[in-house]
Protein backbone atom coordinates (compact mmCIF):
# COMPACT_ATOMS: atom_id res chain seq x y z
CA UNK A 1 0.00 0.00 0.00
CA UNK A 2 1.26 3.51 -0.74
CA UNK A 3 2.64 5.72 1.97
CA UNK A 4 0.25 8.48 2.93
CA UNK A 5 1.56 11.62 4.58
CA UNK A 6 -0.88 12.92 7.12
CA UNK A 7 -0.77 16.29 8.75
CA UNK A 8 -2.40 15.73 12.12
CA UNK A 9 -3.35 18.03 14.87
CA UNK A 10 -1.97 16.85 18.16
CA UNK A 11 -2.71 20.00 20.14
CA UNK A 12 -4.38 23.24 19.15
CA UNK A 13 -4.79 23.69 15.43
CA UNK A 14 -2.33 26.11 13.88
CA UNK A 15 -3.75 26.32 10.42
CA UNK A 16 -3.68 29.17 8.01
CA UNK A 17 -5.42 29.96 5.04
CA UNK A 18 -6.62 30.10 1.54
CA UNK A 19 -4.79 32.22 -0.98
CA UNK A 20 -7.07 34.73 -2.65
CA UNK A 21 -5.19 35.05 -5.91
CA UNK A 22 -2.11 33.88 -7.76
CA UNK A 23 0.91 36.15 -7.44
CA UNK A 24 2.49 37.40 -10.65
CA UNK A 25 5.98 36.70 -9.37
CA UNK A 26 6.54 33.06 -8.50
CA UNK A 27 9.23 33.91 -5.93
CA UNK A 28 8.67 32.11 -2.63
CA UNK A 29 7.62 35.18 -0.61
CA UNK A 30 5.64 36.73 -3.47
CA UNK A 31 3.76 33.46 -3.99
CA UNK A 32 2.64 33.49 -0.35
CA UNK A 33 0.81 36.80 -0.17
CA UNK A 34 -2.85 37.79 -0.03
CA UNK A 35 -4.03 35.04 2.28
CA UNK A 36 -7.12 35.04 4.42
CA UNK A 37 -6.84 33.16 7.69
CA UNK A 38 -8.89 30.27 9.03
CA UNK A 39 -7.94 29.26 12.55
CA UNK A 40 -4.95 30.79 14.29
CA UNK A 41 -2.85 33.08 12.14
CA UNK A 42 0.63 31.91 11.28
CA UNK A 43 3.44 33.55 9.37
CA UNK A 44 4.15 32.61 5.78
CA UNK A 45 7.88 32.95 6.48
CA UNK A 46 9.89 29.76 6.22
CA UNK A 47 6.96 27.80 4.77
CA UNK A 48 8.18 24.97 2.55
CA UNK A 49 6.92 24.66 -1.01
CA UNK A 50 5.13 21.47 -2.03
CA UNK A 51 8.32 20.34 -3.77
CA UNK A 52 10.41 20.92 -0.63
CA UNK A 53 7.82 19.09 1.48
CA UNK A 54 7.88 16.18 -0.97
CA UNK A 55 11.64 15.85 -0.44
CA UNK A 56 11.07 15.75 3.34
CA UNK A 57 8.19 13.29 2.89
CA UNK A 58 10.52 10.87 1.11
CA UNK A 59 12.62 10.60 4.29
CA UNK A 60 9.68 10.18 6.70
CA UNK A 61 9.32 6.86 8.47
CA UNK A 62 6.36 5.39 10.34
CA UNK A 63 6.56 6.47 13.99
CA UNK A 64 8.86 9.42 13.28
CA UNK A 65 6.68 12.57 13.03
CA UNK A 66 8.12 15.95 12.04
CA UNK A 67 6.94 19.51 12.65
CA UNK A 68 6.40 21.32 9.34
CA UNK A 69 4.89 24.37 7.70
CA UNK A 70 4.25 24.10 3.98
CA UNK A 71 2.21 25.56 1.16
CA UNK A 72 0.34 23.55 -1.45
CA UNK A 73 -2.84 23.63 -3.50
CA UNK A 74 -5.98 21.86 -2.26
CA UNK A 75 -7.03 19.00 -4.57
CA UNK A 76 -10.05 17.85 -2.62
CA UNK A 77 -12.09 18.90 0.40
CA UNK A 78 -14.28 16.43 2.28
CA UNK A 79 -17.62 16.93 0.54
CA UNK A 80 -19.51 15.90 3.65
CA UNK A 81 -18.51 18.81 5.87
CA UNK A 82 -14.97 20.00 5.10
CA UNK A 83 -13.36 17.99 7.90
CA UNK A 84 -10.24 17.12 5.88
CA UNK A 85 -8.49 18.00 2.65
CA UNK A 86 -6.00 16.49 0.23
CA UNK A 87 -3.09 18.42 -1.21
CA UNK A 88 -0.52 17.48 -3.86
CA UNK A 89 3.18 17.25 -3.19
CA UNK A 90 3.93 16.08 -6.73
CA UNK A 91 2.05 14.48 -9.62
CA UNK A 92 1.68 11.14 -7.78
CA UNK A 93 1.80 12.00 -4.07
CA UNK A 94 -0.81 13.68 -1.91
CA UNK A 95 -1.05 14.60 1.73
CA UNK A 96 -4.23 14.35 3.71
CA UNK A 97 -4.84 17.05 6.29
CA UNK A 98 -7.21 16.01 9.06
CA UNK A 99 -8.49 18.15 11.90
CA UNK A 100 -8.49 16.51 15.31
CA UNK A 101 -11.85 16.16 17.04
CA UNK A 102 -13.58 18.10 14.25
CA UNK A 103 -12.19 21.35 15.69
CA UNK A 104 -11.95 22.96 12.29
CA UNK A 105 -13.71 22.69 8.93
CA UNK A 106 -12.52 23.81 5.51
CA UNK A 107 -14.89 25.76 3.27
CA UNK A 108 -16.39 23.22 0.87
CA UNK A 109 -15.44 25.44 -2.08
CA UNK A 110 -11.74 25.62 -1.12
CA UNK A 111 -10.63 23.26 -3.92
CA UNK A 112 -7.82 24.74 -6.05
CA UNK A 113 -6.91 27.30 -3.37
CA UNK A 114 -3.35 27.45 -2.12
CA UNK A 115 -3.05 26.95 1.63
CA UNK A 116 -0.34 26.93 4.25
CA UNK A 117 -0.53 24.37 7.03
CA UNK A 118 1.63 24.24 10.12
CA UNK A 119 1.51 21.11 12.23
CA UNK A 120 2.86 17.61 12.67
CA UNK A 121 3.40 15.41 9.59
CA UNK A 122 3.61 11.66 9.85
CA UNK A 123 3.23 8.54 7.74
CA UNK A 124 0.24 6.31 8.37
CA UNK A 125 -1.41 3.38 6.67
CA UNK A 126 -5.19 3.61 6.56
CA UNK A 127 -7.43 0.64 7.19
CA UNK A 128 -9.91 -0.58 4.62
CA UNK A 129 -12.74 0.84 6.75
CA UNK A 130 -11.10 4.28 6.85
CA UNK A 131 -10.55 4.27 3.09
CA UNK A 132 -14.18 3.30 2.51
CA UNK A 133 -15.28 6.11 4.86
CA UNK A 134 -13.16 8.68 2.99
CA UNK A 135 -14.51 7.42 -0.34
CA UNK A 136 -18.10 7.68 0.91
CA UNK A 137 -17.43 11.23 2.14
CA UNK A 138 -16.10 12.06 -1.33
CA UNK A 139 -19.53 10.97 -2.61
CA UNK A 140 -18.15 8.23 -4.83
CA UNK A 141 -20.38 5.51 -6.24
CA UNK A 142 -21.20 2.27 -4.45
CA UNK A 143 -19.14 0.42 -7.09
CA UNK A 144 -16.07 2.57 -6.38
CA UNK A 145 -16.46 2.00 -2.65
CA UNK A 146 -16.85 -1.77 -3.14
CA UNK A 147 -13.53 -1.92 -5.06
CA UNK A 148 -11.58 -0.94 -1.93
CA UNK A 149 -9.87 -3.99 -0.48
Amino acid sequence: MKKIATIGTLCALLFTACKLGKAENKGKEAAMTDFISFGDQISTQKALSANEMFKRFQTLEVGNPISVKFAATINEVCASKGCRMKRSLDANTQTMVRFKDYRFFMPLDAKDKEVIVQRIAYITQNSEAELRHYTEDARKTTNEIAKIT
